[in-house]
């Protein structure tokens, strides 16, 4: 298994969003489960790194120094260390409705920087010195709720108060944490292409470094260089597919803006290219009414955006005959088939050859969290079921 201890290689983990629980001892009880189990069918003689999700109130308890301590001493005796946590979902994320509610608070809310920030100061004590470790986080907002320029100012200056902080904890502990931020559809920062400008227009101004620099003491060429170490993008592989994107590009322009890739998350959407009766019906079953599935429609007109699956089961699908369907449901990374559904995993198959290739980022994920919502034919053990996907992307790596 890659291991963050081999140099030139990349972090590989699972999220464990997959496993429900939303106060510290729920979280730890499941990691306590399954965690070992994963680790013994892919990293049984070496340490085994987590990608850990945190809620507001798991952060909130694992800043007690005892219950700290506790996991600790569990991931030294079990060889396992963290590297990154998804901040995303705030709070409730299994079990009952959460749709467009996993980005609130949002990053106009100081609930989302004073959240964010905590599960900094816990990733720096969870580190060891000299080290790096990633937060991923909401792509800004929800889109319908950013209505005027304020709301953006907001969001600006939550961002940059959470890179002064992860600047300051830097110096202070000599750890650094970054701020992944992960576009997805239907948000504010929709697109690869959207967060680049965001980031340029917004955050690495003139006007914002000088802020940083006077947050932090750092002179004009240390802030810009500090704040690009700390601010940079989550790749999610599933969201740029359900967006159109040409994953080639899109990480040959965040590279050549200057901009860090922090963490990919490797994920695979549905894709229909063949819309029929029987296509959309099996669509259908993915509505489990959980989650928000945006869905991106291409025909010869162009790409037609929609906020859920729902709502693009509603339209007139007879005008969508000669046209492809992708929707955002994160898939097993291995299925490059369900039934009479595809999925876009081609598309992971390229970034992961240009990880391969290039090191473009240091930190992967696997986020399948739908296992519990997936129709039937997808159930079975967990455990051997994260083991597979892992397996199946060391493999396209090693290749």
């Amino acid at each position: 298994m890659m291991q963050l201890t081999t140099p030139g290689h990349p972090h590989l983990s699972y999220c464990s969003n997959v496993h429900p629980g939303e106060s510290w001892s729920e979280c730890f009880a499941q990691l306590q489960r399954h965690v070992p189990a994963v680790r013994s069918k892919v990293s049984p003689n070496a340490p085994f790194g987590l990608g850990l999700r945190l809620s507001a109130a798991a952060a909130c308890e694992l800043t007690e120094p005892a219950q700290l301590a506790e996991f600790r001493a569990y991931m030294a005796a079990n060889a396992l260390y963290v590297f990154t946590v998804n901040a995303f979902p705030y709070g409730a994320f299994h079990g009952r409705r959460v749709k467009e509610r996993v980005y609130d608070p949002d990053w106009r809310d100081p609930k989302r920087l004073r959240y964010t920030c905590r599960v900094a100061d816990i990733l720096a004590k969870l580190i060891p010195e000299h080290h790096e470790a990633s937060i991923s986080t909401v792509p800004g907002a929800f889109q319908s709720h950013v209505q005027r320029v304020v709301d953006v100012q907001r969001m600006r200056d939550h961002f940059l108060a959470c890179a002064i902080h992860l600047q300051l904890l830097a110096q202070r502990t000599t750890r650094v944490i970054t701020l992944a931020i992960e576009p997805e559809p239907a948000c504010f920062i929709e697109t690869t292409r959207g967060a680049i400008r965001f980031l340029e227009d917004w955050l690495f101004t003139k006007a914002s470094l000088a802020t940083f620099a006077d947050g932090t003491g750092l002179n004009s060429r240390e802030a810009e260089d500090a704040i690009r170490r700390h601010i940079g993008l989550c790749v999610d592989v599933c969201h740029a597919a359900v967006a159109f994107e040409d994953i080639a590009s899109s990480i040959d322009e965040v590279i050549n803006s200057g901009i860090r890739i922090l963490k990919m998350q490797l994920s695979s959407a549905l894709k229909v290219t063949e819309p029929s009766p029987i296509t959309l019906a099996a669509l259908s079953a993915f509505n489990e009414g959980v989650y928000l599935h945006q869905t991106a429609i291409l025909d010869s007109a162009g790409i037609r955006h929609y906020k859920d699956l729902p709502d693009a089961l509603a339209c007139d699908c007879q005008s969508l005959v000669e046209a492809e369907w992708r929707v955002h449901c994160h898939i097993p990374l291995y299925a490059d088939r369900l039934g009479p559904l595809q999925t876009t995993q081609d598309l992971l198959c390229k970034a992961l050859a240009i990880v391969s290739k290039r090191a473009i980022t240091s930190h992967l994920e696997v986020e399948t969290y739908t296992w519990s919502s997936l129709p039937q034919l997808l159930q079975g053990d967990l455990a051997s079921q994260i083991a597979r996907e892992l397996k199946w992307v060391h493999t396209k790596l090693a290749s």
